[in-house]
C-alpha cells in the first residue's frame, strides 16, 4: 500500500469496505492499493478533537408539527442508478460532499467554518424539528452559498413503510419548516434516512420537486462500536475518503454531533479541493 502513496501514505492500517456491522474485535484487513494513477491519500495527522464540546442549551421543541395539505401526486420517471431511481452520483466528474442530520448547534458552526476557511461549499440534508430549533443556522447555511436537503421531520428510519399522506404530510412539514427559516429557499433534494428508499417514497418526494439522493461513498462516521471515538474514528474516515472517492462521487457523511468528522474533515477538505472539484449539489 505504502509503495502506491508515497510520501501521503496514511498513518493508520487501511480498513476494507464493509457492508455488514461488524463487531468491536474485529480486526481490520489491510487496504489494497489504489489504481495507477489515483491521488495520493489524505495524511491521517489531524488530532481528534476528543471529548464532544459541551452543548448549548437548545430552543424549546415545537409542542406540535405545523400542518401542510396532503397535494395531489404526480409520479415521474425515476432514473437514478441509486436503490428506487434514487441519484448515486453527481452525473459530472464533480464530486459532492454531503452533511445530514443538523443543524447541530456546536458542530453545524464548526464544518460551516471549515468550509469557509477552504472555499468550498456542501450540501446539508436538514431534520424538520432541528431546523425548527435552530432556524438562524439554516440562514447561515444558505447564505453560504450551500444547497439545502430534506432529510424528514425526525430521521423516521421507516418512512417509506407509511401511507402516502403520512409522507407527504412528514416531507411538506419539513419543508415549511426549512422556508420559514429562510423564505422562497430551493429544496430540491431529498434523502431517506439511512438510504432507505423505495419506489413509492422517491416518487413522492419527486411530486414535492425534490430528487432523491443516495451516495457513492459512504464514510461511516456513526459506527461507534467499530471505531471509537477520537483517532480511530478521525483516521477510519480520513482513509476511507481517501482511498474511496473517485469523480462524480457523492461523500454521505454527517454533523450532528459528530466532532470527530469535523476532524476528518478539516485534513479531508483540502485534499479533496486539490485533487477533484467540490461542489453543492446543483438547484
Amino acid at each position: 500500500m505504502r509503495s502506491r502513496l508515497g510520501a501521503a501514505a496514511i498513518s493508520t492500517a487501511g480498513v476494507a469496505f464493509v457492508v455488514l456491522i461488524m463487531s468491536a474485535c474485529s480486526v481490520p484487513s489491510a487496504r489494497s492499493a489504489p489504481p495507477p494513477g489515483a491521488p495520493a491519500a489524505p495524511s491521517t495527522s489531524a488530532k481528534p478533537t476528543g471529548a464532544p464540546t459541551p452543548r448549548p442549551k437548545p430552543t424549546p421543541r415545537p409542542t406540535a408539527r405545523p400542518t401542510a395539505p396532503v397535494q395531489p401526486v404526480n409520479l415521474p420517471p425515476l432514473t437514478g442508478k441509486g436503490p428506487a431511481g434514487s441519484m448515486k452520483s453527481t452525473g459530472s466528474r464533480s464530486v459532492a460532499l454531503t452533511f445530514d442530520d443538523g443543524p447541530d448547534p456546536v458542530y453545524t458552526p464548526q464544518m460551516l467554518n471549515m468550509l469557509k476557511k477552504n472555499g468550498v461549499k456542501a450540501t446539508f440534508c436538514l431534520v424538520g424539528f432541528r431546523v425548527a430549533m435552530y432556524p438562524a443556522l439554516v440562514k447561515r447555511i444558505v447564505a453560504e452559498g450551500h444547497t439545502i436537503g430534506n432529510h424528514t421531520w425526525q430521521h423516521r428510519m421507516d418512512i417509506g413503510k407509511q401511507s402516502n399522506e403520512v409522507i407527504l404530510k412528514d416531507l411538506q412539514d419539513t419543508n415549511n419548516a426549512i422556508r420559514k427559516a429562510v423564505p422562497k429557499v430551493k429544496i430540491k433534494y431529498f434523502r431517506a434516512p439511512g438510504g432507505y428508499f423505495n419506489t413509492k417514497l422517491v416518487g413522492l418526494a419527486a411530486s414535492l420537486g425534490m430528487r432523491s439522493i443516495y451516495w457513492d461513498l459512504d464514510t461511516r462516521d456513526w459506527e461507534f462500536s467499530k471505531y471509537p471515538h477520537g483517532t480511530p474514528m478521525v483516521d477510519h474516515i480520513v482513509e476511507t475518503v481517501g482511498y474511496g472517492t473517485r469523480p462524480g462521487s457523492i461523500i454521505l457523511a454527517h454533523d450532528f454531533h459528530k466532532p470527530d468528522t469535523v476532524t476528518a474533515f478539516t485534513t479531508l477538505t483540502p485534499w479533496l479541493k486539490a485533487h477533484f472539484k467540490l461542489i453543492p449539489l446543483p438547484i
